[in-house]
């Protein structure tokens, strides 16, 4: 099934003149897509490259991408970013005449500032450190497929529940739709017993416009246009489930769609079988609702 899913786990690392990382990839649900990066301050630069190729395979979901970097005794360095711990420095000094504490801010606490302590490279040369860089990203692309891959998979079986649901709702419609309840005739009936039960048994009703109430009340209860607007939800879900494209935002509409009929339909119910076909039907689309949050 092309559905997708947007949750999905990858892993992936590697090796380089010494250093050795991992990489790690967590997908959950999301509005769009969202990417949360724990990247080593050296490498917070590539960034902007890992956005552009997961925005090349994913839509929607929140990603978090972190990666643990080991260097090699000497292979890296530290430097003081002065600029920054000056800044933050008298950022940290206005702070405290604001809000007048009378604390101050440790030199621990500043070097901890993002920015302040800057990691570079020892004296490699330019072509190794570009080495390592090719191969964090191609140790990248693998952790990521890997996360495509368990989406595919997860969207595979979520398209078999929302098939098994479209079916069930599929069977109430017809259930609704084949109610001898809905008959001019049947409300008739109904009508009659109802004011036999209000005026009793010397009620004295004319018999055509007993009949002419009844059409009245089977038109303002029909629910016809409500039948075929759900069955026509379903048809566009089925193929909406085919589609090799996110469509997670398409099926949230059409469960709002759904929603509204079910809701439509049981307000005009004037039988006992139509509400009760209502009530499940309102109960397998809010099921059916819950698996497409999940749809990218």
């Amino acid at each position: 099934m092309p559905l997708k899913s947007m949750t999905g786990f990858g892993r992936a690392g590697g090796q380089e003149n010494g250093a050795s990382w991992t990489w790690e990839l967590r997908s959950v649900n999301g509005r769009g897509l969202d990417l949360r990066f724990r990247l080593p301050p050296a490498l917070e630069a590539f960034e902007v490259r890992l956005r552009e190729e997961i925005g090349k395979t994913l839509a929607r979901g929140n990603l978090a991408i972190s990666l643990t970097l080991k260097l090699p005794v000497g292979g890296a360095d530290f430097r003081l970013n002065e600029a920054a711990l000056q800044r933050f420095a008298a950022l940290a000094e206005r702070a405290r005449e604001v809000t007048g504490r009378t604390e101050v801010l440790s030199l621990a606490a500043l070097l901890a500032m993002k920015g302040v302590v800057e990691v570079v490279e020892g004296q490699g040369s330019e072509e190794g450190s570009a080495g390592l860089s090719e191969a964090l990203f191609a140790s990248f692309r693998q952790a990521l497929a890997a996360v495509v891959e368990a989406r595919r998979a997860e969207g595979g079986r979520l398209a078999a529940i929302l098939n098994d649901k479209l079916s069930e709702i599929e069977t109430l419609v017809a259930e609704a739709e084949a109610s001898p309840s809905r008959t001019p005739d049947a409300i008739r009936e109904r009508l009659r017993l109802n004011l036999r039960r209000i005026f009793g048994e010397d009620m004295d009703v004319d018999r055509d416009r007993l009949y002419q109430e009844a059409v009245i009340l089977a038109t303002r209860a029909d629910i016809e246009e409500e039948i075929k607007r759900l069955k026509s939800h379903v048809a566009g879900a089925r193929e909406l489930c085919e589609e090799n494209q996110p469509v997670g935002r398409k099926f949230e509409f059409l469960a709002q769609e759904f929603q509204r009929e079910a809701n439509t339909l049981c307000s005009k119910s004037n039988a006992a079988d139509i509400t009760r076909i209502g009530l499940r039907l309102k109960s397998a689309i809010d099921q059916f609702r819950e698996q497409v949050q999940n749809v990218e």
